[in-house]
């Protein structure tokens, strides 16, 4: 394993813009002029990304439109029954436990951001019990298969050379694609062996690479991206050959090719390297809150389901290969 080691304040208006445009006709405006102050403050606190405060958005004003349906008296009139009510008929429409229970995450916040602003006295969500969502458990690669995967591009060819390294950099790092296909030249330090990412909630995180990445990533940076950047002012770190800046589609269907080169025929996704990463690491021994930080979670019981994860590999490997097994 020794491969191991937000929006700008200009994009606010533009959001207004879009919720006016995409809100429900029976919305009331209070209620859409409410969600928007509600997002507003959620941006100036949490800096959270666009397509968070769109989840928010089409959570408030869906609830809304559906309290208008009813005769309700808008957001800031909502009952304990009316929460009830909407996530009931949700589930009834076949929402998803995980759904519902984002659903009512976005409610309980628009709610205590309410409380607290003093425009309540009360919250309407706070004996509302959330369903419990199944947490499917991430997909990883086996070890063997991450081998294959990464000795899959042909590195003669400068844009297998450019995916090689892509590929390396992510396993060595847990990074999501959206922070490897963001990479910009002053994140990186190959001298240093890391890079610098600045993930979800505007969290920063300095990301050891090890050893084979690096070197891989020197590579590229010294023969390779040259040759695409020609007359190009992009700073990304990997670029296309015309040279912009990759996108995470393009490097998604990157790794469809040489996943289909190398054999794999498992089920992937995005962030399969991104899994495989922490699953491998934990399987080897790292210390759990070591993983947390790398993968740059904010809480520790998200990084605890890669423990069961190495669990359920442990006992597949015992039930295979243990004579008694």
């Amino acid at each position: 394993m020794s491969r191991h080691p937000s929006p700008s304040p200009a994009a606010r208006p533009r959001r207004r813009v879009a919720a006016a445009e995409s809100a429900a006709r029976d919305v009331p405006e209070a209620d859409v002029a409410g969600v928007d102050a509600f997002l507003d403050a959620l941006w100036m606190e949490r800096g959270l990304a666009d397509n968070t405060l769109a989840a928010y958005r089409s959570d408030l004003t869906g609830f809304a439109a559906w309290l208008a349906r009813r005769g309700r008296a808008g957001l800031l009139g909502a009952h304990r029954a009316d929460v009830m009510g909407y996530l009931a008929e949700r589930v009834q429409a076949g929402a998803r436990r995980r759904t519902s229970a984002r659903l009512l995450s976005s409610l309980r916040r628009f709610y205590r951001y309410q409380v607290r602003e003093g425009r309540l006295s009360e919250d309407p969500t706070a004996r509302v019990e959330p369903p419990r969502p199944d947490r499917p458990l991430p997909h990883a690669l086996s070890e063997a298969e991450v081998e294959r995967l990464l000795a899959a591009p042909d590195t003669a060819d400068p844009i297998d050379y450019r995916d090689r390294t892509m590929l390396e950099v992510l396993y060595a790092s847990g990074l999501r694609v959206s922070e490897l296909v963001g990479l910009r030249l002053e994140q990186v330090s190959t001298r240093q062996g890391a890079v610098r990412v600045t993930g979800k909630g505007g969290r920063e995180r300095l990301v050891p690479l090890g050893e084979a990445a690096v070197e891989w990533l020197d590579g590229y940076l010294r023969g390779v991206r040259p040759m695409f950047a020609r007359g190009s002012a992009s700073a990304a770190v990997f670029l296309t050959r015309r040279g912009t800046g990759m996108t995470r589609q393009a490097f998604w269907y990157r790794i469809r090719h040489h996943a289909e080169q190398a054999g794999i025929r498992t089920a992937l996704s995005p962030h399969t390297l991104r899994h495989s990463f922490a699953t491998h690491l934990l399987n080897h021994g790292a210390d759990l809150r070591v993983v947390q930080l790398l993968l740059g979670h904010s809480d520790l019981s998200t990084t605890q389901i890669y423990t069961h994860v190495a669990r359920a590999r442990l006992q597949a490997l015992h039930a295979e290969h243990h004579p008694r097994g």
